[in-house]
């Protein structure tokens, strides 16, 4: 091996040491298939930042008699429906075409559909949708879906949303890291998969930029008396999803073309296999958890995170609109949110590993619902403070309905960052000392039943809250309510990590000193060895 870990024989040289094993542990000539992979993830994460954002402002701000309610809805009666759907097609497509061809077919469709809703859709919204008249009267007339009729009024903006959720979990999650467990060997895995997040975090940075800057324009535009500001802001950012879709596609076809044709870089059948995910179905899932202490309070950590998260954000995003009422504003803060939240991830990613490696693992899963604990007090005490002397009271110069949206702002980017960085990486973590029956059944279990139910948790308590109340009712008018369901839940977040902290500790003592006796029996057994046949 080369000095710089290229294959050519000669004898092998430790890869890498001191800063750069930890900052940097990719071979000269591996930048060939690293970067282009990276960058791929870059402009995958750049575009789902920058429709999510976009969703957002859609359902919340631009839609007549939309809201921060309405999002419950969506994600659990449209959203959570159409990804069930759209595997189903998938799994067709992928039938019937190629890895290769199915990307193509995959990402045009929704790149497609994005440059079609900014230059077709969007512009012809007046004529496709409920007028304002329509939907008040059936809101008034049926006030227990009050925030349903929305959805449907504006159903153009609801389709946005719906395929801009699609994005990430089919091009990402399927699309781009089935593609990378192809090409990226077991041992390149281990040094390139954190650094895959690393370099895509800056397409959060580049796409809250974007976003920012659009906004910007887009505000001029209605400053000199431009009927439709936030048209030209919709459209310059989907000219930018097309830019970075084209891009996308272009070092996909290149890495056909230059890496996969390169056999120091990729030998068919070498790529990383992934788990076969198992069948276990929901009732059987639930039973296998329930089996087992250890299991049930992983769950509760994940069912834990994805509950909070949701409720959380959605009563942020309903403050935001009552501060930034114009789309454009409201756009342009949530560019500067995730602008600051791909900054504070790369740094807690540093940090984050070194507070794996000095503290245990309990110190590091609990910093996620510690910070969101003290945060959430903060945040919902200046919702009620606010609810009691008017949105428009001061503190230290300040409206108070601003300071809820800055503490907001903080909190939602700090608790993806520390997400991203520790959460997940001690998720992994408890994974470890199982049994491999008990690893791959118990992981399998776990993401059917606490995955589903975090991302749906959410969604079900706050359309639950809205239809059994009915009418013109806000999630901040209930913060009382929601805070303290918030507060429950992670108190019950930080007990699971108490808990199973204890439990992981003494079977992680049980599994090294099973391998140690192991490694020792077969040391003794080599020393007995004959001489001869050591030869």
């Amino acid at each position: 091996m080369s000095n710089d870990g290229k294959p050519g024989g000669g004898s092998v040289n430790p890869e890498f040491s001191g800063l750069r094993a930890l900052v940097w542990p990719v071979h000269r000539y591996e930048l060939k298939k690293f970067l282009p992979t990276g960058l791929m993830m870059l402009c995958i994460l750049f575009i789902y930042t920058l429709v999510r954002d976009l969703k957002d402002t859609l359902v919340v701000s631009r839609a007549v008699g939309g809201g921060a309610e309405v999002l419950g809805f969506l994600k659990l009666y449209l959203v959570m429906p159409a990804a069930i759907l759209f595997m189903i097609v998938f799994v067709k497509l992928a039938n019937m075409f190629d890895r290769e061809k199915l990307f193509y077919v995959i990402v045009l469709f929704f790149l497609s559909f994005f440059v079609a809703f900014g230059f077709i859709l969007y512009p012809m919204a007046d004529y496709l949708h409920m007028s304002r008249e329509t939907i008040a009267g059936l809101q008034q007339s049926v006030p227990r879906l009050y925030w349903v009729w929305p959805v449907i009024g504006n159903w153009s903006y609801s389709l946005f949303y719906i395929i801009a959720e699609l994005w990430g979990s089919v091009v990402l999650s399927a699309l781009f890291w089935q593609f990378a467990n192809e090409i990226t060997k077991v041992k390149e895995a281990k040094r390139f998969y954190s650094l895959f997040g690393f370099v895509g975090n800056f397409g959060l940075i580049a796409s809250g930029s974007v976003i920012i800057v659009c906004a910007n324009i887009a505000k001029k535009s209605a400053a000199l008396g431009a009927p439709d500001a936030f048209g030209s802001n919709l459209r310059y950012q989907m000219l930018a999803v097309a830019a970075f879709g084209g891009a996308l596609l272009y070092i996909y076809r290149w890495m056909h073309k230059h890496v996969l044709t390169d056999p120091k870089l990729y030998t068919p059948g070498e790529g990383v296999k992934k788990k076969k995910k198992l069948n276990l179905g929901f009732i059987k899932s639930f039973k296998y958890i329930l089996t087992s202490k250890y299991l049930l309070m992983i769950a509760l950590l994940i069912f834990a995170y994805g509950v909070s998260i949701n409720l959380v954000e959605c009563i942020f995003k309903g403050q935001i609109n009552l501060q930034y009422p114009d789309p454009n504003d409201y756009n342009s803060l949530m560019g500067k949110l995730s602008l600051t939240t791909g900054i504070l991830t790369i740094v807690v990613m540093l940090v984050g590993t070194n507070i794996l490696r000095i503290f245990s693992w309990k110190v590091a899963a609990l910093v996620t619902p510690v910070f969101l604990l003290a945060t959430s007090i903060i945040f919902f005490g200046m919702i009620m403070y606010e609810k009691h002397v008017g949105i428009q009271a001061t503190i230290m110069g300040t409206t108070v309905l601003f300071m809820a949206v800055v503490v907001g702002l903080a909190q939602n980017a700090f608790a993806k960052g520390v997400k991203y960085s520790l959460f997940d990486s001690t998720k992994q973590m408890a994974y470890i000392p199982l049994g491999q029956e008990m690893k791959v059944k118990g992981q399998a279990a776990v993401e059917i039943i606490a995955g589903r139910g975090g991302k749906s948790g959410g969604a079900i308590i706050q359309s639950t809250l809205l239809l059994i109340i009915g009418g013109n009712v806000s999630l901040a008018s209930k913060v009382e309510i929601l805070g303290s369901i918030v507060l429950v839940v992670v108190l019950f977040w930080i007990s699971a990590v108490f808990s199973l902290s204890k439990q992981f500790e003494v079977l992680s003592a049980e599994k090294e000193a099973a391998e140690e006796a192991a490694a020792k029996e077969a040391r003794d057994q080599r020393k007995e060895m004959p001489a001869e046949t050591e030869k």
